[in-house]
């Protein structure tokens, strides 16, 4: 019992074979291979499609394909990134032709993807049996899933910055709020402690702004409290820390080295600055600042008996009175 079957029986099973004559000629081809490289390669060169580039053994064709079951690495001529593998087995030779026939049967291993997408390839080019369409969708699957697990992380960490900027900030002027003012609070304090520079606690509070309040209404209250907070910001530097911590309560935190005269200089400017009018529905509004301050260093700790946080406060919150009850519109600096 012989068995026969014809290019057209060959390519169902193997869309990518190649049918070589004993001179190197190609004699058929699967319809996967004749869409990469030309059904009008038939009757072609081998030499003039294919590259060589790996066989077990040596010398060219038809010398390296020589022997049955031969494993080869081929780069098409035309394409030369795209690399192929195969094995090649040998057929009787054609009535009147001598020698051998060469059926190699080719894939594009690890350039699968790359094929696919390059020559427009479809699971009708692949044999039925064949498990490279479904490993390809396996491999796209956990990249669309990778993909969408890096866009939901980098959404998470997107929402829980949003959260914790929301959570260390006021809603209405953007600055830090009491909880953000505390904790800065603590590290200048370790900071200094360690050896650090020293700072200034500074404690400012809004003259007149209940007055605008009454007079004008919230909406006016809460844009002269946008308006100082800008201005605060504008006078203060990137290092330093504004925070508003009450209704028209903010503290400032000075970043060192300090002095006394540079804490009164900035004293001085932030309340001309907030005595300009503000602005509001074609009118003016006017407050006016009080500022309490106090410097952190060597010197207060040791005629206090040290430095903390509530301490430091209590002794910012008493000079702003001070400031307060000697007519507003000024700054007191603390002395230990």
């Amino acid at each position: 019992m012989s068995l026969s079957l014809t290019p057209d029986l060959l390519g169902r099973l193997m869309p990518m074979f190649l049918w070589l004559d004993c001179r190197g000629r190609i004699r058929a081809m699967g319809p996967t291979l004749a869409k990469i490289i030309g059904a009008d390669a038939i009757g072609a060169a081998f030499v003039q499609h294919f590259t060589l580039r790996r066989a077990r053994g040596q010398g060219g064709y038809p010398e390296a394909l020589g022997c049955s079951g031969r494993r080869l690495g081929l780069g098409l001529a035309d394409h030369p990134a795209f690399n192929l593998r195969g094995t090649a087995i040998e057929l009787p030779g054609a009535e009147g032709d001598p020698g051998s026939d060469m059926l190699v049967n080719l894939s594009f291993g690890i350039h699968l993807s790359e094929a696919v997408r390059f020559f427009g390839l479809t699971e009708a080019d692949f044999a039925a049996t064949d498990l490279a369409i479904e490993l390809l969708f396996l491999a796209e699957a956990k990249s669309a899933v990778l993909g969408e697990l890096q866009a939901l992380t980098r959404r998470l960490e997107e929402a829980r910055r949003e959260a914790e900027s929301e959570a260390l900030s006021d809603p209405l002027t953007g600055l830090a709020n009491r909880r953000a003012f505390d904790a800065a609070l603590d590290r200048a304090l370790k900071v200094w402690s360690r050896g650090g520079r020293s700072f200034a606690l500074l404690h400012l509070d809004l003259d007149f702004f209940k007055q605008v309040n009454d007079t004008r209404g919230h909406a006016a209250g809460d844009a002269v409290l946008a308006a100082a907070a800008q201005r605060l910001s504008e006078e203060t530097r990137r290092s330093d820390l504004v925070a508003r911590v009450g209704g028209d309560e903010f503290m400032i935190i000075l970043r060192g080295p300090v002095s006394v005269e540079r804490v009164r200089g900035l004293c001085e400017r932030l309340i001309d600055r907030l005595q300009a009018p503000i602005p509001f529905e074609g009118a003016e509004c006017h407050v006016s600042a009080s500022i309490g301050a106090v410097i952190a260093n060597d010197g207060f700790a040791a005629e206090t008996g040290g430095l903390d946080a509530n301490r430091l406060r209590a002794v910012a919150d008493s000079a702003l009175y001070a400031s307060k009850h000697a007519g507003r519109g000024r700054c007191t600096i603390a002395s230990p």
